[in-house]
């Protein structure tokens, strides 16, 4: 017999046309693309936790920046002050609200189930609607609020989630360059430079962002609590109902842009007319005018320091994501989109300033 291998012919997976071959990876990126939208949209659960938790470690990390300007002491014992102190304050409002706002919670649901029920009747004698309830309109809300409301439906879920989302930011805040450095390994050396760029750029623009939301929200708190005030000073009452428990609401709704006003708005107009004509108008006085100030004074000055996002952008990436993803879509749209927009931006410029130095690299004609 003969040694020599027998001649093979080429297989039904080798292409030899060059056209052929390009076309065919073009079409395995497209399908690569396609398979990475729909594990995107299955695994949309776990990956928004995961991505809340990387929020709320730049947060944690913004904390721990900040307090290095006043206390030289070592990042460590810095983080655990951040985050002791944010346990301190979630202890303190648990306790408040479980003391002073439990029964204000309950009173002021009825009070918007009442307002609402009011004008659906009013609405159906008018002959706009016909057989609307609160019943009906939350059952529709709830049922097409996305898929991730299923992690957040229930009491136990919530807590859960919140738990995974505080562990994974205290993970991340502790070691971030431990993560950087385990995403840039598995890129090519020539590219790690400009993914440290991006991903500090990034990080840069969250903190920014989150820290225009706090102040923010601490301001609108404040100013609704004191505009309540003097407004049932003014109409003979003594205390506005409700005040503390719509200025909290108010402040904490303040972090969601535009949806969070109206909604805030909504709350606090229909506990107005719920005493009266009277408190009613002087809470659309109170709504507008704490917007007009907000609008007008604070964001401008918040806008010089943070992220520069246009409303409209805001509000298209709230209503895609949380209708695809639910509350904790809504929550996330506003840092998803800072962040991809800063990654944009030093991504452009990093190939800028590489197509510069190519061609200043460059030999000058003769």
């Amino acid at each position: 017999m003969s040694s020599q291998p027998e001649e093979q012919t080429a297989g039904p997976t080798e292409i030899s046309d060059p056209r052929l071959r390009f076309e065919l990876k073009r079409a395995i990126v497209w399908l690569g693309l396609a398979l990475l939208i729909v594990g995107v949209i299955t695994l949309a659960a776990p990956l928004l936790l995961i991505i809340a938790g990387m929020v709320f470690a730049v947060l944690l990390d913004g904390g721990v920046r900040l307090l290095g300007r006043i206390l030289p002491i070592a990042r460590g014992w810095r983080l655990a002050i951040v985050v002791l102190s944010f346990f301190a304050f979630l202890g303190w409002v648990g306790w408040y609200a479980g003391t002073s706002f439990f029964s204000q919670f309950a009173q002021l649901r009825d009070v918007v189930v009442g307002q609402a029920e009011r004008l659906f009747a009013m609405a159906d004698d008018m002959g706009l609607v016909s057989g609307l309830s609160v019943d009906s309109v939350s059952g529709q809300v709830v049922s097409s609020v996305g898929r991730v409301t299923s992690i957040l439906g229930t009491a136990i879920g919530a807590v859960t989630a919140s738990i995974l989302i505080i562990v994974i930011g205290i993970f991340i805040a502790a070691e971030p360059r431990l993560y950087d450095r385990g995403v840039a390994w598995m890129l090519p050396k020539r590219s790690r430079p400009t993914f440290y760029e991006i991903s500090d750029h990034m990080g840069w623009a969250v903190r920014r962002l989150l820290a225009g939301r706090l102040l923010g929200m601490v301001i609108e708190g404040i100013f609704t609590y004191v505009m309540l005030t003097l407004v049932a000073q003014m109409i003979g009452l003594d205390s506005f109902p409700l005040a503390a428990l719509l200025a909290l609401l108010t402040g904490l709704l303040a972090f969601i842009p535009n949806i969070g006003a109206i909604v805030s708005g909504l709350l606090m107009v229909a506990v107005g007319f719920s005493q009266g004509q009277s408190e009613g108008f002087y809470a659309i006085f109170v709504y507008l005018f704490v917007q007009n100030f907000d609008g007008y004074v604070v964001i401008p000055m918040i806008a010089k320091k943070t992220v520069d996002l246009a409303p409209a952008l805001v509000l298209a990436a709230q209503i895609i994501f949380g209708t695809l993803f639910g509350i904790l879509g809504l929550l996330l749209a506003d840092p998803i989109i800072a962040a991809i927009k800063a990654a944009l931006e030093e991504y452009s410029r990093q190939r800028d300033k590489g197509e510069l130095n190519e061609a200043a690299a460059e030999p000058a004609p003769e």
